[in-house]
């Protein structure tokens, strides 16, 4: 989820130099650099292959078991179609790793260059969605149970899901229109050509509004709704007593703050960044160096989500007892709560009647 998502992520130390007005073309900033690869570099070149191993494992088995192993519940398609945006986007993380450790140089073509890129963008947008998705189908479950029992089916969520699809892809175009290969000396960048055919101040404007969108549709807006959809469910456990466990607790506490830790950082760098680039460049420089760190640990998301809806809030000395048909069956049953709630609201009525 590359995200300088901007530039795939990797990209991030700049150089000031295509902010003249003698440039034929405007890229984004955060693919130039006259650098000499530094340990943070390498270090985040080590944490991508880290999220590559784990995101492509741990994810691989989510799909493979809930295509070939389960029954589809709306929980398994929620989590298939997480599962399918994270390794899809991890599956390629070799690409920005080659880019990252060749000092940016592209060795992949063009096509490869706009399709990596714009597949990282989509796959960010469709986590993130997905992710709000859940949040609100929870929230749904807990407040109207006897509702989700009746209409709550796998033939909705998978009409969800593939407008949570289209979407993605929907804001993902613009990064398939801007981004290019361009020789630079001699290596070969790919990059964001925001001017095109336009001025520089129509490219000043593309660059700024897409950071901005990004930062609202990709963070902000879904982070509040998280945030909110868990808030409540916790109250109305709390304030109907439906479990007397804190198992469900830690599970929505932990939610919001994987959310939180993984992408704030690059988020709150990105804007910093982008407003330095116009109006600081001693501060732009500072920030950038601090960018492949936000970016790698934005990446991780995408791995530790297996880890995080299946195993937390379990006994994990159960879950390695078990095989993984029954973890991942376990992990994605209805949630209890919900259960509970038709349990109450069923006993009330009868309660009523007589």
């Amino acid at each position: 989820m590359e995200t300088t998502t901007t530039t795939y992520l990797a990209t991030n130390i700049t150089n000031m130099y295509n902010t003249s007005a003698n440039t034929t073309d405007y890229y984004d900033y955060d693919d130039y650099e006259d650098f000499q690869l530094s340990p943070l570099h390498y270090f985040t070149a080590v944490v991508y292959i880290l999220d590559f191993l784990l995101g492509t494992i741990g994810n691989g088995l989510v799909i493979w078991f809930s295509i070939f192993k389960m029954k589809k519940t709306v929980n398994v398609i929620w989590f298939l179609n997480l599962s399918i945006a994270d390794f899809t986007f991890t599956l390629f993380l070799p690409l920005s790793i080659s880019y990252l450790l060749n000092g940016f140089h592209w060795s992949f073509g063009s096509f490869m260059c706009k399709f990596n890129s714009t597949l990282a963008f989509v796959n960010l947008f469709a986590s993130v969605f997905l992710l709000t998705v859940i949040s609100i189908d929870r929230l749904i479950s807990v407040i109207f149970p006897v509702w989700c029992q009746n209409h709550r089916t796998p033939r909705l969520a998978l009409f969800v899901v593939i407008v949570v699809w289209f979407l993605a892809l929907l804001c993902s175009l613009p990064y398939f229109i801007f981004r290019d290969t361009e020789e630079y000396y001699d290596t070969i960048r790919c990059s964001n050509n925001y001017k095109l055919n336009g001025s520089m101040h129509d490219a000043r404007i593309r660059h700024k509004s897409l950071v901005a969108m990004r930062f609202l549709v990709a963070f902000l807006i879904p982070f509040t709704i998280i945030v909110t959809c868990y808030s409540v469910i916790a109250q109305r456990i709390y304030r109907n007593h439906l479990t007397t466990s804190t198992k469900p607790f830690k599970v929505i506490i932990t939610v919001i703050i994987c959310f939180f830790v993984c992408w704030i950082p690059y988020h709150i760098f990105s804007l910093l960044e982008l407003h330095s680039f116009y109006h600081d460049s001693d501060l732009f420089y500072k920030i950038s160096a601090a960018i492949p760190f936000a970016s790698s640990l934005a990446f991780m998301n995408s791995c530790v989500n297996p880890f995080l809806y299946v195993f937390i809030g379990r006994d994990f000395k159960d879950n390695i007892c078990r095989s993984f048909h029954s973890i991942f069956e376990k992990a994605f049953n209805e949630d209890s709560v919900a259960k509970d709630l038709i349990s109450k609201t069923k006993s009330t009525s009868n309660s009523q009647v007589v």
